[in-house]
């Protein structure tokens, strides 16, 4: 299962199963669970431990240093769970002393070609990443989250749950879950609709519209309005939305209107 002209230095954990291609390298420090794929011309480094039933296609780069100037050689991991497909030319980056040393992606993520990961990254499961989305450092994505192609995501931007980032965007605030944000600087243009009606029952995603009629439509003060519409809500998704409001750090990105408006 690994081609002659693959090397593999002693002290990777491969499991008997995988399978390796051409020209491949796998470092020392890897892990690599059964069921998993490597394609021809790959490079796995670092303290890496990627699960099982892991797609990996040519000339992807992963676990290589972080492309932080802090970074001095300090011992970081980068952890990737099961079932992603990681196509060619996609660069992921492990995690850096400042940023709690790891970055990790979950499970059943789909990653096209040239997206790259930064360090400290937290991706969770199910996402979409189109081709060349670019995730800088300390990014978060929650899961069912779809990034659009030759999008970047500033750092420490929080997107959360069933968001979806429209392809040719740039963002560089923090996208709530069930939202759709486009636009260069990105922006809120509605609900993620498409995604809710394969998670949600009608009346949540009534309740969702309501809710976020009036924290982006009202031009009512947004963190009150989300405290209040938190205490009011028996609905989960909205309870979700509006605390996810209230914790940003980098803000909520939409056109704000006034009451004279």
């Amino acid at each position: 299962m690994i081609h002659p002209t693959a090397t593999v230095e002693e002290g990777a954990r491969i499991a008997p199963d995988v399978s390796i291609g051409a020209y491949s390298y796998i470092a020392s420090g890897v892990s690599i669970g059964a069921g998993s794929t490597v394609g021809n011309h790959t490079l796995i480094e670092g303290e890496t431990t990627i699960g099982r039933n892991n797609r990996i296609f040519s000339h992807a780069v992963i676990g290589s240093i972080p492309q932080d100037l802090k970074y001095r050689g300090e011992k970081v991991r980068l952890e990737i769970g099961d079932d992603n497909i990681i196509r060619e030319f996609t660069l992921i980056n492990p995690g850096t002393e400042g940023g709690g040393g790891v970055t990790r992606i979950g499970s059943g993520n789909l990653l096209m070609g040239y997206v790259h990961v930064a360090h400290d990254v937290q991706i969770g499961d199910h996402c979409i990443l189109a081709n060349a989305a670019t995730l800088a450092g300390h990014v978060e994505l929650g899961d069912h989250v779809v990034v659009g192609g030759m999008t970047p995501i500033h750092q420490f931007v929080h997107v959360g749950d069933y968001a979806m980032i429209a392809g040719a965007s740039a963002l560089s605030q923090d996208v709530p879950p069930y939202c759709l944000a486009e636009g260069n600087r990105a922006v809120l243009r509605g609900l993620n609709l498409t995604g809710l009606r394969r998670k949600l029952d009608r009346d949540s995603i009534d309740a969702l519209k309501a809710a976020y009629r009036r924290l982006f439509e009202s031009g009512a003060p947004l963190q009150k309005t989300a405290r209040e519409l938190a205490e009011a809500s028996n609905d989960p998704a909205v309870k979700q939305l509006c605390r996810f409001i209230m914790e940003s750090k980098r803000g909520i990105p939409f056109k704000r209107k006034t009451n004279a408006q």
